[in-house]
Formats: structure tokens, sequence, C-alpha cells
């Protein structure tokens, strides 16, 4: 009898065993039977309400992230408020079925849900709104292509030699697209592949355009079809891996396409209009996603053309990031905020927590993303610490800062004692200057052309970080060394004339961005106000030691060639 009743309970006990794991195995299916509607397959047989707009619902996660929906962010901070987004689209389709009736209030409903269907623009309410981007492109189409016509833009480079060129490439070049799956692109079967089977350079894709158009004086030449062409790619091009990327204090995530390209993604921490605020210092500052998209643009207006590719692009956290990482520890921070958003933090060294977690809308998310440069192993890059580089310590202060004659012994240390670096580092002062930005602690050139080449204007995050003051300490090199080339002189003179005005081309060139508008309009009236400051420097240089010792004249006999020897 005892051993019956042991039995009976063992049984019992194996039952309700049995009834666990079938709830749990229900409860990790419901989400898929859900999604399974839109493809075609009813998850039930009830008819659908009628009239009613369907509104945006966050992917669920798959099993076991349910285990940490309880999570939420403090602090979603890149975005506005989802209760708010959702009261205005109940309004819009409230005043649509009562004005309207019948026909019209289902017209009503329809234009609420294509509206909830476009992507949006995540920027915060007072923020100025852009003109129509139709309207907008064709009111300021003329300045940027006539600055572009301008004989300073026009002058010519000397002819490359093999030397001059990043990669010596033949009409028949090949690539191996499983070494550009691997993060050093190695190809260790040695086999060769074409892109499309052709032999043409024409058929290769815009990434490999852009590393192979690399050269001694520039990233990309002024009318390269293919940065266009890389622009849109970055944007349009299916992402197929994502992971974080080592090193850094703030996250950013690698991305890599179909096409076998690869970018830095760099998300949205900020609204358009917010500045850094006063208490922080510049090395704890935020990197701002919009700052480097605008960076591209500044850089290609002063004519420098030193900054890779970047582009704003609206991305889905839960399809194109959570569920194409590979990244473990990336994923496992994914969870879902009391608002219903999706969210993740990652992990760095700042601003990588739940109360810092980055949130989407309900889970799209603005971001930058940079074309990478050619890999390490195909091209090495040389790091050098930046002179004027700051002390990143609360207290203390760098030489120069203290030291009023510190660029006399700037230039008696190589590479700055020849040829034109310390022009260079003049032409990255001018620019930074004019972003605000107050983290140039290093920069690097590409090795093979030794220390005759470019300085590459990599991590311009930290600019644009404040519209209502200009930081005069960035200004010091030029201040001290009192160096500028003719070129970059004339170039800014003419930006500051009306028909030329900074801030208009930037306007202009940042509207082509798929999410613009990417600067605060005082942003752009800033920069007017740094170019100012920047020519009365220059100036005052000038009026003290002589315009043939201030200005270093890089052109040859009229400004149709540019000189180069270095």
């Amino acid at each position: 009898m005892k051993m019956l009743l042991v039995r009976k309970f063992r049984v019992l006990i194996l039952m309700v065993f049995l009834v666990a794991c079938t709830m749990h195995i229900m409860i990790d299916l419901l989400p898929r039977l859900e999604r399974r509607g839109p493809e075609g397959r009813p998850a039930c047989s009830c008819p659908p309400p009628a009239a009613s707009p369907p509104r945006a619902a966050p992917r669920w996660p798959s099993k076991h992230t349910l285990r940490i929906l309880q999570d939420f962010s403090a602090e979603p901070a890149s975005n506005l408020s989802s209760q708010s987004r959702e009261a205005a689209e109940r309004a819009a389709a409230a005043g649509g079925g009562g004005g309207g009736g019948g026909a019209g209030g289902g017209a009503a409903a329809a234009a609420a849900a294509a509206a909830a269907e476009r992507p949006r623009r995540l920027i915060a309410p007072g923020a100025p709104r852009p003109p129509p981007p139709a309207a907008a492109a064709a009111a300021a189409a003329a300045p940027l292509a006539a600055l572009f016509q301008h004989p300073l833009y026009r002058a010519a480079l000397p002819p490359l030699a093999d030397g001059d060129l990043l990669f010596n490439v033949n009409s028949d070049i090949r690539f191996n697209p499983r070494a550009a799956e691997q993060p050093e692109w190695q190809n260790e079967d040695n086999e060769e592949f074409l892109p499309t089977g052709e032999t043409s350079i024409d058929s290769y894709p815009n990434w490999l355009k852009f590393h192979i158009g690399i050269n001694r004086y520039e990233l990309y030449s002024r009318h390269n079809p293919a940065i266009e062409a890389l622009l849109q790619d970055l944007v349009s091009q299916k992402i197929t891996s994502v992971a974080m990327k080592s090193g850094g204090t703030q996250l950013k995530l690698i991305m890599t396409f179909q096409n076998y390209g690869q970018a830095l993604f760099k998300p949205m921490k900020q609204t358009r209009e917010q500045e850094t605020p006063p208490d922080f210092f510049y090395f704890s500052d935020y990197e701002r996603h919009n700052a480097e998209i605008a960076a591209f643009h500044l850089d290609r207006i002063l004519d420098f053309r030193r900054v890779p590719p970047v582009a704003g692009r609206l991305v889905n956290m839960t399809r194109e990031i959570r569920d194409v990482t590979r990244d473990k520890k990336l994923w496992r921070t994914f969870f879902i905020s009391p608002a219903n958003n999706i969210c993740f933090y990652g992990e760095c060294s700042y601003y990588c927590s739940t109360e810092h977690a980055l949130c989407g809308k309900p889970d799209q998310i603005e971001g930058s993303l940079a074309a990478f440069l050619p890999d390490l192993s195909l091209a090495k890059r040389k790091t050098w610490r930046n002179p004027w580089r700051r002390s990143y310590h609360k207290r203390k202060k760098a030489e120069w800062e203290v030291d009023p004659d510190y660029c006399e012994e700037v230039k008696q240390t190589p590479p700055y004692d020849s040829g034109t670096r310390i022009l260079d580092i003049m032409d990255m002062t001018v620019f930074d200057f004019l972003m605000g930005n107050m983290d140039r602690h290093h920069y690097e050139t590409f090795e093979k052309f030794g220390n005759e080449t470019f300085i590459i204007h990599l991590d311009n995050g930290r600019g644009f970080g404040k519209y209502s003051h200009d930081e005069l300490s960035i200004l010091v090199p030029l201040n001290q060394c009192c160096r500028i080339r003719k070129s970059t002189y004339l170039r800014l003179q003419l930006l500051a004339k009306e028909e030329y005005k900074l801030s208009l081309l930037m306007k202009e060139s940042l509207l082509k961005d798929k999410i613009a508008p990417i600067l605060y309009q005082p942003h752009l009236e800033a920069m007017d106000r740094r170019l100012r400051i920047v020519l009365k420097a220059v100036s005052d240089c000038i009026e003290k030691d002589g315009y043939d010792n201030v200005v270093e004249n890089d052109f040859n006999t009229d400004v149709n060639t540019v000189t180069t020897e270095r």
C-alpha cells in the first residue's frame, strides 16, 4: 500500500512537471504566432475591427528575452515621450472620424495609418521644423553648385604616380567577399572572386571604389560619383551583422552590409537643440551622431576631403541590430521600457547602463553611419599624438596652455620641422573650431605615404555641442604659429561672403541627408560667427608678422593648380 502511494505521488509530480513545460513552451511561442498574421496566416479567425487605424507595435524579443522585460530606462535620452505621439495619433483619428463621417472618416483613418507608418524624425517639440525638402532644395540649389564651380574649387592636383595611390589597381583587380566578412579581410585559400563575375572596376561595390580612389592628397576626388553612391548605400544596404566596437568611451557598433561593406554606427543620444551641459568636461561630453554627419559636409565645403563619407539612417533596432548580432554581450542588454519601446545599452566606459539606454520609437532609432577606411591589414595607418592635445584632467593644464611660445618648440620637432604637416594641423584647427570640437587628441595618416600626406579627420562626434559659446582655446595653434595655407585662407574669405555664406551652404548640403534636418539653426549661425573669428585671428597675425610670413602660397603660377610638394 505504501509503495502504491509513492508511485502515485511520483506520477503526480511528473504530470505537474509536464504541464509546466507545456505552459513554458506556449509562452515562448505566443509572440511568434502573433507575428504570423501579416504574412498571410492569420493568428485568429475573428474579423478585424472596422475603421481602426493600425498602431505600430514593437516587435517582441524572441526566447529568453522575456525574462528581462521588467528592466526599464529612466532616461530614454534620444527620443520623445511615447505618450505624446500616441495622444497625437488618437486626436488625429478622432478628428477625422467626427468631422467627415462615412467616407470622410475612413479617409482620415487611412491618412492617420499612413502617417503612423512613415519614418519619423526624432526632434523635440519646439524645435524649428525644416521647409519641405523639394521647395528648400529648389530655393537653395544655386549657392552650393556655384561654390563648386568657383576657380578655388577647381584647382587640379598633379598627375598621380604609382607611389601616390594607396592601392595600385589594374582593370582585372579581384576581391574576396568571404574574406571581407572576416575582421581582418584576409584570403587564406588565395581564391579570387568578382562581385558579378565581370572584370571591370565599374562592377565593384561603391565602398571598394572609395578605397581604390584614396591617394596621397585626398580621401576622394571632388566629383567622384562613387561617393554619392556610397552615401546612398549607407542608408539602403541590408545590414547582415552587427557587433560592438572595442575601445572608446561610448557605444559604437560595427555594421556589415550585404555587399560586404562596413560602417561605424553612432546612435542618437541627444535631440538637435540640446547643448552640452555647462558643467560637463570636454572628455565626458556625449558623442553626437549628427555631428559626424555635419562634419563630413563641412569638410567637403572647406575642400579638405579628409573625412570618410557619413550618412544618417533610421535603423530598426529589432530587425537590423538585435536579430542579426552574434555579439552576446550586446544582445543581452536589450529590453522593453515601461513606455513599450525597445531599448539597449551595450558595453562601454561611459553612458552604457540601463539609466542611459538607447530607446527607439517603438524600435526605430537614428544614427550616423561612417564608411570604413581600408582594413589595417591592407593599408596601415600611423597614429600621431596631437601636439595641442588637452590634458584630459580635471585640474591639470597642458603645456601649450601655459607656454605662449609652445609652437616654436613644435616646429623644431619632426615631422613639423619640414614639409607641410604644420599647415595640416592649422587646417584641422580651423575645422575643429568651426564645429566647436575640443576632443582632437590624436590623428592618423596612411603609413604608405610617410610624412608626405594629409591628416585624416576621424572621430568628430564631440563637435556641435554648444552654439551659444565659442571655445577660443581651440584656435590656440593658429594664434601661436600664425601660419595658414593660401588656398585655405582664400576659401575661408570666400565662405564669409554673403553669396557663399557658410551657414546657407551647410544647410543646403545637409538637406540631402535622409534624416534632415541635421543641425539646429543656431549651430549654423554659430559657424558664420566662428568663421569671422578665424579670419580676424589670421588678420592679426598678418598685421604682426607680415602676409608672406603667415600665408603659405600653395599655388603655382595661378589658381588653377595646387602645389602639392611636401
